[in-house]
């Protein structure tokens, strides 16, 4: 099992769940989040005074897959939905799991993300 995640920005959330929607993929977690990376952030100006706004707000996709195959294909699906060839676009995670336990039936691994 593999769980994959990706930190988008803000407006790619329907292009993403459409394109994991489109390949079948629809045990996701999404969450609102802040962060940075090589934008550096922006000044805006408050009340007179320039701030540095370094922590932008992005969108956490978190998805677990019971194989590479599905690794690669989910990958891809919020690659291009999440391009936009500027800087911001987000990054992509994948790292093994070692259990999943659904807690109503105690399922347990491959059987739990079914």
């Amino acid at each position: 099992m593999i769980k994959i995640e990706a930190i988008v920005r803000e407006d790619k959330l329907e292009d993403i769940k459409d394109a994991l929607g489109a390949i079948d993929v629809n045990g996701i977690t999404v969450s609102q989040v802040m962060g940075c990376g090589a934008q550096k952030g922006y000044t805006e100006l408050v009340r007179g005074q320039e701030v540095l706004v370094t922590l932008l707000p992005k969108i956490k996709f978190e998805i677990v897959v019971s194989s590479e195959e599905w690794e690669q294909k989910t990958i891809d699906a919020i690659q291009k939905a999440a391009f936009t060839g500027n800087p911001g676009d987000g990054k992509i995670f994948s790292y093994d799991l070692r259990s999943v336990l659904r807690i109503r039936t105690q399922e347990r691994d491959y059987d739990a993300l079914n």
